[in-house]
């Protein structure tokens, strides 16, 4: 946003220019992904816009002075800097509503095989690490082909900043408001070491600088790793409504400083690193009302095997990516609540005959579990039976989460019309439909959401129906304050 102001108050003068580059060559970047998670861009609507999924990375660096001094933990100088907080950021197509959605950093799940962009050193996929070792295994490009592999969900951004760069930004912004209901100290005690170092007084407190960064990492007095993430989303709620009250436009100065200070503070992945390029990801966001703004974590519960670690809960945590995926709204304050279409009805050029379409049929069922046997088989049986004579099972395997018809993207309306109608004889909503310039023909790929039965039926999915577990923030409630555990309360005075 800062940047995006600075470069309309700059315009296009000379000053502006040899400014505009000063602040592109601020800005580092590395690949946007570090491997092939088979996750594809979810197709247009019917305007033609696509939604926006951008991966927000916060690093435990402390490979330069100034991030030990902030971070502490001097025996880690030097290793890879692995990703302490990890916030997805999902705008809708039709840019009226915004989702973030937290994974705790000792998440415990399956890291894929990687490539870093920057060494060439590859990674092999390991089972059973936590999340933010994945920075460790290729980069942040890698970080976000764990996030693609685990929630279907393609991600067309990452954006990272470390230690030193979220104080940074802290005070250039000029402060945020947080509120605890009792005093609260993170200090070491007798049984936990370390700490955060965050002091303050019950009720608001507007925190900038080393302390908004304490109160971003601050987990022991908040309880545990889930609150420590909905404590971050109530500062960046926090930041969104203090950003959109204060009158930056008239501040040249003000704005140049917080431009110089985001493209230094800031790395991005490879296609986005541009002033310009930032600036129209910003003017993405820019439209989204305040109240249409809703925060949450992925439901985790103890890993059986180490209570310190977490793990998904698998059903809530499926089910609040399949909001994401469908691009349904985590709030209710929208006038219209987005549904599933129940069937897929054509549109365009008529469908060609059933008996002259070839089908593919894939097996992608092993998502989470081993594949459905046979699976593919029965659904090409399916189709046999309602007239598409040439449908065949493929002999390769695609692990997806949901079921879906492709169809060649050169095909064009034809095309369509003709998945159109396999999609409608199958059941599937016209959301299963999907353009792929890698697709040799149509093809029916039979994801784990429909492992069994003759007739497909779409999971309900209305806006603002988040799952168990899922504790969810508005931007728009300024009334949230922290619950501070009983050994972190401080009465202000000690």
């Amino acid at each position: 946003m800062a940047i995006s102001m600075a470069v309309l108050v700059l315009g296009t003068a000379t000053a502006g220019y040899l400014y505009y580059r000063h602040l592109n060559n601020n800005i580092r970047s590395s690949a946007r992904t570090g491997g092939d998670s088979g996750v594809k861009k979810a197709a247009p609507n019917a305007q033609g816009d696509t939604p926006l999924n951008i991966l927000l990375i916060g690093s435990d660096s402390r490979n330069t002075a100034e991030n030990v001094k902030l971070g502490g933990s001097r025996d880690t100088v030097g290793d890879k800097p692995r990703a302490d907080v990890q916030m997805l950021l999902h705008i809708s197509a039709d840019r009226k509503n915004s989702s973030l959605v937290s994974i705790p950093r000792d998440t415990i799940l399956e890291i894929p095989e990687c490539t870093d962009s920057e060494t060439g050193q590859k990674y092999p996929a390991t089972d059973n690490r936590p999340i933010n070792e994945s920075l460790q295994r290729g980069g942040p490009g890698c970080t976000l082909t764990t996030w693609e592999k685990l929630t279907g969900v393609y991600i067309d951004h990452w954006i990272m900043l470390d230690f030193a760069g979220v104080v940074a930004m802290a005070d250039a912004i000029g402060g945020v408001e947080v509120c605890v209901k009792t005093g609260v100290w993170d200090k070491p005690t007798r049984l936990v070491p370390g700490g955060s170092g965050l002091k303050l007084p019950a009720g608001k407190n507007t925190v900038q600088g080393e302390q908004a960064l304490q109160w971003l990492r601050t987990r022991h007095a908040f309880g545990n790793d889930q609150n420590r993430a909905k404590a971050q989303h109530m500062y960046m709620n926090s930041m969104l409504r203090t950003l959109k009250k204060q009158n930056l436009w008239s501040d040249a100065g003000r704005l140049m400083n917080l431009a110089e200070t985001a493209t230094k503070a800031l790395q991005v992945s490879d296609e986005i690193r541009s002033v310009k390029k930032l600036y129209d990801l910003a003017m993405q966001l820019k439209s989204v009302p305040i109240n249409r703004i809703t925060m949450t974590t992925m439901p985790t519960a103890e890993w059986s095997q180490d209570k310190n670690k977490l793990v998904p809960v698998e059903k809530s945590a499926d089910a609040l990516w399949r909001l994401v995926r469908e691009d349904v709204a985590f709030d209710k304050n929208g006038k219209e609540k987005k549904k599933p279409s129940s069937s897929a009805s054509p549109s365009g050029p008529p469908a060609a005959d059933p008996a002259t379409l070839g089908v593919s049929v894939v097996n992608g069922t092993g998502v989470g579990q081993a594949p459905k046997d046979g699976r593919a088989s029965e659904v090409a049986g399916i189709l046999h039976d309602k007239g598409f004579a040439e449908a065949e099972t493929s002999q390769t395997a695609e692990p997806v989460k949901d079921t879906a018809v492709r169809y060649a993207k050169e095909d064009g309306d034809q095309g369509r019309s003709d998945a159109l109608s396999v999609a409608k004889a199958l059941g599937l909503p016209t959301t299963a439909v999907k353009a792929d310039p890698k697709a040799g023909g149509l093809t029916v790929v039979v994801g784990a959401d429909w492992r069994e039965g003759t007739v497909y039926k779409a999971p309900k999915v209305e806006a603002g129906d988040l799952p168990e577990g899922a504790d969810d923030l508005n931007a728009a409630d300024e009334g949230q304050c922290m619950d501070i555990y009983s050994v972190y309360k401080w009465d202000g005075k000690s």
